[in-house]
C-alpha cells in the first residue's frame, strides 16, 4: 500500500503545482498520458501518494485522471515530493523535446 502523505501535506503541493506550475502540469501530462484522444489542452493536479501523482486532464472536452508513477520509486518523504516533481519534468521536457529551464 502507498505511503499517505498528510492532508495539509497535499493540499499545499497541489495548491503550489496547481498555482505556480500550470504549465509543468500539461507538460507532464503530455509526456505521460496515454497518447489516443487527442492534445490535452488542461491538468490540474488532483493528488498525490507515495507511488506518483494524479492530474484531472482535459482533451477533446472530456475529463479523465491520469497517474504518474514517481521516476525513482515509492517515497515517504516530504522532501522527496520535489525532486520527484522535478524529476518529472525534467523526464517530460526530455521525451517532448522542450528546453528545461533551471531549477532554483
Amino acid at each position: 500500500m502507498p505511503h499517505s502523505f498528510d492532508a495539509d501535506v497535499v493540499s499545499a503541493i497541489l495548491r503550489h503545482m496547481n498555482g505556480d506550475h500550470t504549465d509543468d502540469n500539461l507538460l507532464i501530462t503530455r509526456a505521460f498520458a496515454p497518447a489516443d484522444g487527442g492534445e490535452i489542452t488542461d491538468a490540474v493536479m488532483t493528488g498525490l501518494d507515495g507511488d506518483g501523482g494524479a492530474w484531472e486532464i482535459t482533451r477533446e472536452g472530456l475529463s479523465s485522471e491520469v497517474r504518474v508513477a514517481w521516476p525513482s520509486g515509492p517515497i515517504s518523504e516530504r522532501p522527496a515530493v520535489r525532486r520527484e516533481v522535478v524529476a518529472l519534468y525534467d523526464l517530460a521536457c526530455e521525451k517532448l523535446g522542450v528546453e528545461p529551464r533551471p531549477h532554483a
